[in-house]
């Protein structure tokens, strides 16, 4: 893991959701947020698998993430077999939360990439787990 970067934003379901649904009570406040980010948006296919789901009633703004993936905001951090151990041990550590697959997915790559900001809606659950070494993780909006 290299330095900590402040300009790479691991982001969640909630806020994929609000963007691509205009109908979301958090759509306004999340594309403001988008828009406010200078760096890297990254997110993983267990977080696009969550959004997509909820996102199904509309099925123009699942296509419509699915696109965003091959040309921005979002960018893949892809897990391997490797990571699995990390993710398991999360799901293991925090399962009294009921911690998810996405979520705990996240979490790991926050370890994994050294990225200590997470564009969520999800305070119940981020504001409790821990990156390594007991560090928070900074949340946005």
């Amino acid at each position: 893991m290299g330095s900590v970067s402040r300009n790479r934003v691991l982001v969640d379901a909630g806020p994929i959701v609000a963007i691509f649904s205009q109908s979301d009570e958090h759509h306004d406040s999340c594309v403001r947020q988008l828009q406010q980010c200078r760096g890297s948006l990254l997110t993983c296919w267990p977080v696009v698998t969550e959004a997509a789901w909820l996102l199904q009633r509309y099925p123009d703004s699942v296509g419509a993430l699915l696109s965003s993936l091959k040309t921005n905001p979002f960018q893949l951090l892809s897990l391997t077999e490797a990571d699995l151990p990390g993710i398991s041990e999360l799901l293991l550590r925090y399962e009294n939360l009921g911690l998810q697959l996405a979520d705990a997915s996240l979490v790991h790559l926050a370890n994994r990439e050294n990225i200590e900001v997470v564009f969520t809606l999800d305070r119940r659950d981020f504001s409790v787990v821990r990156r390594s070494g007991g560090k928070r993780l900074r949340l946005i909006p």
